[in-house]
């Protein structure tokens, strides 16, 4: 069989990096709003290489840095405008708009946790605002200030227009967040070639001199800062977006940073591409604020499934995560994938994709098209759906009902809801009162069955609901046809719409006083 591309992977960083004690795979996001699903990416890859090498017998750690030390860089849709006062401060300075978190930063990061531990992801975390006050990195700041022109010399490589010789005499690699306002405002002037910087406050106008091994108010530049923090944690591999696997993009730049300035081999690299998104009605994208995230997609897709699809795909390739009704096809190619590695016995294939199944897959899962018009038709009542199931003579899973139950009802009501039917809040008194002879009489006659004999079988309503419409001599065309409008005017009455779900399905399974509310007494 054809290797997966994470034990390739694996296998070239073990080429690269032999007779290692341990490897570690790293990625890292900052928190600076709500972690989509591009952002994902990141982790997952890392997290599937992390898996690869330990199956080939390796040692290794999934490293996570929440780069929360970064500056508050603008207002994400959805946040106070008030919040322009912290631009430019720490992410973990900012507070929490709901006030539940310590700050926003964290706020973000826990969310994002939450869908990690749901899919299986256990990495080891690093919070990089914890990391430089710790003065943990205090060594490598100085050193990169020591090389302070040489990187400059790097960086002007990767520019269009290079840089003067003043600009590299005057660079610094160093942010400094301001002891008079807490913001990176400020501008180095001087460093005295062992540990301290002279700075000025744009905001105040006011110098200050800091002590890199005593105040933690500084931050390396992220190209800087990337490459530093390989060398420091012992990074084997990390994935990065498009944007840094580009020709001289950001992983060009930091691998010769990585070499030159802290003589460090640099990890492996793998670029991975864009996720799409099929069937919202609004473009995704950070600016509007319209972002998917894993617990918005926790909410539809399986954590198995989620898992499956990064995990079937090549890390360069875009692939895309369904709203729309597509989301039946991800679903049944999923089941059928399931049903393949059981039959061929590929535990370490299916443990890829479920790490806490320890071998237990459903062989016979429901599918997902099929809960979701069933759901429709017991009201996504588990009970009545799976009596019904029991009724047909239908066996499925029990978990899986249980897991894809809420998701079919999340999918319809947030993505789907023109597709969704709901019992109106309210008779449909407009509808009622346009009704006149048989079509009023029938609809009566529902109610009065729903009051002398609510708890019928599903079979007996069946039977009463085929049997209000028919007349003494009609034709079976007409008895079809006659049927047809009964039904239509029951799915006016009760959900303000001329279709619904199987009604003797759904009248059976429904709330009988709801029901009967929304009928005519006569």
């Amino acid at each position: 069989m054809a290797k997966h591309w994470s034990e390739k992977i694996a296998g070239k960083i073990i080429e690269e990096f032999p007779d290692r004690e341990e490897y570690t795979v790293a990625a890292g996001i900052s928190p600076s709003g709500r972690i989509h699903i591009g952002n994902f990416r990141d982790v997952i890859t890392s997290e599937v290489v992390c898996r690869a090498l330990i199956n080939q017998g390796k040692n290794a750690r999934l490293l996570f840095s929440w780069d929360d030390f970064d500056r508050f860089r603008k207002v994400p849709i959805g946040i106070p405008e008030s919040y322009s006062q912290y631009l430019g401060m720490p992410l973990t300075e900012i507070p929490d708009p709901t006030g539940e978190y310590k700050s926003y930063a964290e706020k973000n990061e826990k969310e994002f946790e939450k869908s990690l531990g749901q899919l299986g992801i256990s990495p080891v975390f690093r919070y990089q605002s914890h990391e430089y006050r710790s003065g943990r990195y205090a060594d490598l700041i100085i050193k990169a200030l020591t090389k302070r022109k040489e990187i400059a010399q790097i960086l002007a490589g990767f520019k269009t227009q290079g840089m003067t010789e003043g600009e590299i005499e005057k660079y610094y690699p160093m942010n400094i967040y301001s002891r008079f306002t807490g913001k990176d405002n400020t501008e180095v002037i001087s460093f005295d070639g062992e540990r301290k910087v002279e700075y000025v406050c744009k905001d105040t106008g006011k110098t200050d001199v800091i002590d890199i091994k005593t105040d933690h108010v500084s931050k390396l530049p992220w190209r800087v800062d990337w490459p530093m923090r390989w060398l420091i944690e012992g990074v084997n591999f990390e994935p990065g977006g498009s944007d840094h696997a580009s020709p001289g993009g950001s992983y060009d730049m930091g691998k010769i940073i990585s070499e030159k300035i802290f003589s460090n081999k640099p990890p492996y690299f793998q670029g991975y591409g864009f996720i799409g998104i099929r069937g919202l009605k609004g473009k995704m994208s950070s600016s509007s604020g319209e972002l998917v995230t894993p617990g918005q997609l926790l909410d539809i897709y399986e954590p198995q499934l989620i898992r499956w699809l990064f995990l079937r795909t090549e890390p360069e390739a875009q692939f895309d995560f369904s709203f729309d009704s597509e989301v039946f096809r991800l679903y049944s190619e999923f089941d059928n994938y399931l049903k393949e590695s059981l039959d061929a016995g590929d535990m370490d294939a299916l443990k890829m994709v479920d790490p806490s199944s320890k071998g237990i897959f459903p062989e016979r899962p429901m599918p997902f098209r099929q809960i979701s018009g069933y759901g429709q038709a017991t009201s996504f009542n588990q009970g009545k759906l799976e009596e019904l199931l029991s009724q047909t003579g239908e066996t499925f899973d029990g978990e899986t009902i249980s897991s894809r139950l809420p998701r079919a009802r999340s999918w319809l009501e947030a993505y789907n809801p023109e597709n969704m039917r709901s019992l109106r809040d309210s008779v449909n008194s407009e509808y009622l009162c346009s009704l006149k002879g048989i079509e009023l009489e029938q609809l009566v006659m529902l109610r009065r069955e729903l009051e002398r004999n609510p708890d019928r079988s599903m079979q007996e309503w069946e039977t009463l609901l085929y049997d209000i419409p028919k007349q003494p001599g009609m034709s079976e065309e007409e008895k079809r046809k006659k049927q047809k409008l009964f039904f239509t005017s029951v799915y006016r009455a009760i959900f303000g719409t001329g279709t619904g779900p199987r009604l003797p399905t759904y009248i059976w399974a429904e709330d009988k006083r709801r029901l009967k509310q929304l009928l005519p007494s006569e």
